[in-house]
């Protein structure tokens, strides 16, 4: 891969973070309006909508992005529909849990919690018969301290939302080892558009049957919907798939885990300007743990075997 594509690379990813980041604190606003099953139903339709237009313009000008791995290339229809179908399917589950998990906890722990998905990936993987190298069993005991300071009371309970939290985490780590299957197999935006067409259905189809949504719901809470189905869905996971499409997957976790630093950012602007109620605020034993977690997520990215034989 090319040293331009390596940067374009990087910024797509860069900005994944980013939008992502920001993107829990209007999931936490959402939940002021709607249930988790509505909410992610609204959110994953128009992320799908979204893709549409994307996807006739690159039909026609299938040069019209630039660069190597970014163009559309023939499209294998089976693979392509059983990708969206698997995507959809990890896609809506750990949407749910994230979303009941934002309702009982703060938007700082739910990025932090969530992003534990970095060193659950390469663990996952060991199923796939794919090597997971003695740092990530070192970051995944670091993240277990940082954790427990950040999410254990006194009383020695964990928050029934940081549990849903970390159950998405789990979701989150097979979605993208999906992703990294299937990928490089087909258009990674025809895979992004089905898979949030399969996680509104799933999503929608269960909001009708326990949640009874209404038009007014949809109605006060647009904005959260319109961001996240929008930046969160439409625009995040695309840039996630395209951005990893033949880049290092090591550097790619590295650069995503950012989000939990930009939620905790967020929450905290958003909370000091009046848009969220729940108190953001963290004790000096949490963001311990924060920083804890952080750097056990950083640390699992450090190619060491690399260094050891890096000659001077």
């Amino acid at each position: 891969m090319s040293k331009t594509n390596n940067i374009k690379s990087s910024f797509l990813l860069s900005l994944t973070a980013l939008i992502w980041g920001v993107a829990f604190v209007f999931q936490s606003m959402g939940n002021n309006y709607m249930q988790p099953f509505t909410f992610n139903a609204a959110r994953n339709l128009l992320g799908f909508l979204v893709l549409i237009p994307l996807i006739v313009f690159r039909q026609l000008h299938p040069n019209a992005l630039g660069g190597e791995g970014f163009n559309i290339k023939k499209l294998p229809l089976k693979t392509t529909i059983i990708g969206g179908i698997c995507c959809g399917l990890a896609l809506s589950t750990a949407g749910m849990f994230q979303q009941f998990g934002v309702k009982y906890t703060t938007v700082g722990k739910a990025g932090f919690i969530t992003t534990l998905y970095i060193i659950l990936t390469p663990i996952f993987g060991i199923f796939l018969k794919k090597k997971c190298p003695f740092t990530v069993w070192i970051g995944a005991a670091a993240a277990v301290v940082g954790m427990y300071m950040l999410c254990i009371t006194e009383a020695f309970t964990i928050s029934l939302g940081d549990l849903l939290v970390f159950i998405c985490a789990v979701f989150f780590s097979v979605h993208i080892l999906i992703i990294d299957y299937f990928s490089p197999k087909t258009d990674g935006v025809v895979l992004a558009c089905i898979q949030f067409l399969v996680a509104a259905v799933t999503c929608g189809i269960i909001a009708i049957i326990i949640e009874n949504p209404t038009v007014e719901q949809l109605s006060n809470g647009i904005i959260p919907i319109l961001y996240t189905g929008i930046m969160s869905s439409g625009v995040a996971y695309t840039l996630q798939i395209i951005g990893q499409r033949n880049f290092n997957p090591t550097i790619a976790a590295l650069i995503m885990s950012l989000e939990s630093v930009i939620s905790a950012i967020a929450s905290y602007i958003a909370y000091a300007m009046g848009f969220l109620t729940q108190d953001q605020s963290l004790s000096a034993i949490q963001i311990t743990g924060c920083v804890i977690m952080f750097a056990a997520v950083i640390f699992v990215q450090i190619p060491f075997d690399k260094l050891s034989r890096r000659k001077y």
